[in-house]
């Protein structure tokens, strides 16, 4: 008997358990078990990195982006990376970014390069804060995921919820956890576009804080780690004002790594970081982080439904596809 396709897939649409035959669905369960196994264990590719499992935000302004061995051209008179890639800031299979469109890629400097795109961009603490962590990690056992959302000359205004930056971030974090990993930490470095007038610096604190509090409750993390980093060099002449509302902050697990105590030095500009700042700050934000104590809460909730939803799509998916199989089979027997 030959039926069209069309009629098997009519068939399947109207399909229900209650009406398969008990040994059609232990058929029917045992391909779905052997399909499982088998999808286990096929090898990742080469050009499919295997999924980062600890993930981290980074947000902010320009040094949190990366201006290290970023200087004026002596021939076009515009700034201008000099390529210089320090060990602590190479490459690792073990450390992925998420690219614009949303994609795990190995991560590479300039890591804010297709996100802080109108900016040249150069070394940030990202790559060091990622390299460092590893070094007390098993091999191969840890994939660090870094998520690169900072954009700069922005105010802590401008980081608002519903803004655009504040979306941004949130969609990006969001992405950043449906392959499986767990957001462990936001890494900030910001605050020197609100130096600028005296009341953006006296409101800085109140502005920060509401920051942090929204973008842990639109994450659904009440204890996300958080480490800021207090500034040691500001656009305008209000410096003090900011720095008392990073250092005065009253949010639980916010831990401050203040620039200004560190020593850190700068390019000519006098407001961004250098390379050698950049990689001494990384290092410095992964010994924060390894001080945070491990929380129950402190992990990445939206995981579960991503996965949940994941997990239904391909049953139903696999339980049709097997189910036209052996219609197929029965109708033409």
């Amino acid at each position: 008997m030959i039926v069209s396709i069309q009629f098997i897939n009519q068939c399947i649409s109207s399909l229900s358990f209650a009406y398969i035959p008990p040994t059609l669905q232990l058929n029917m369960l045992y391909f779905s078990l052997l399909f499982l196994l088998m999808a286990a264990h096929l090898p990742l590719t080469s050009q499919q990195p295997p999924p980062p499992t600890a993930i981290f935000l980074l947000a902010g302004q320009s040094n949190m982006a990366g201006r290290g061995g970023v200087t004026n051209s002596t021939l076009t008179h515009r700034p201008t990376w000099d390529g210089v890639v320090p060990p602590q800031c190479s490459p690792n299979p073990s450390i992925l970014r998420l690219a614009s469109d949303l994609t795990w890629v190995e991560a590479r400097e300039p890591l804010h390069a297709d996100i802080d795109f109108l900016k040249t961009n150069g070394i940030g603490p990202g790559m060091p804060f990622a390299n460092t962590i590893l070094m007390d990690k098993p091999a191969g056992r840890t994939v660090i995921g870094l998520v690169p959302c900072a954009m700069g000359g922005t105010s802590i205004q401008q980081w608002q919820k519903g803004s655009n930056l504040y979306t941004h971030l949130l969609t990006r974090a969001e992405a950043s956890i449906l392959s499986g990993g767990t957001i462990k930490a936001l890494l900030w470095y910001q605050g020197e576009s609100d130096t600028v007038n005296a009341e953006d610096s006296e409101l800085y604190g109140g502005r920060l804080n509401k920051f942090f509090t929204d973008i842990r409750s639109d994450l659904n993390i009440p204890f996300l780690p958080i480490i800021q980093v207090g500034i040691a060099s500001g656009e305008g002449p209000y410096k003090e004002g900011v720095r008392r509302g990073q250092l005065g902050i009253e949010v639980m697990n916010v831990m401050t790594v203040d620039a200004y105590a560190l020593g850190l030095s700068f390019e000519p500009d006098g407001l961004h970081l250098n390379t050698p700042s950049q990689v001494k700050l990384g290092g410095v934000l992964a010994d924060a982080y390894r001080r945070f104590p491990p929380h129950p809460l402190a992990a990445s909730p939206l995981r579960s439904a991503a996965s949940t939803a994941s997990v239904h799509s391909f049953f139903i998916s696999m339980f049709r596809t097997l189910t036209f199989v052996l219609l197929h089979q029965i109708l033409l027997s």
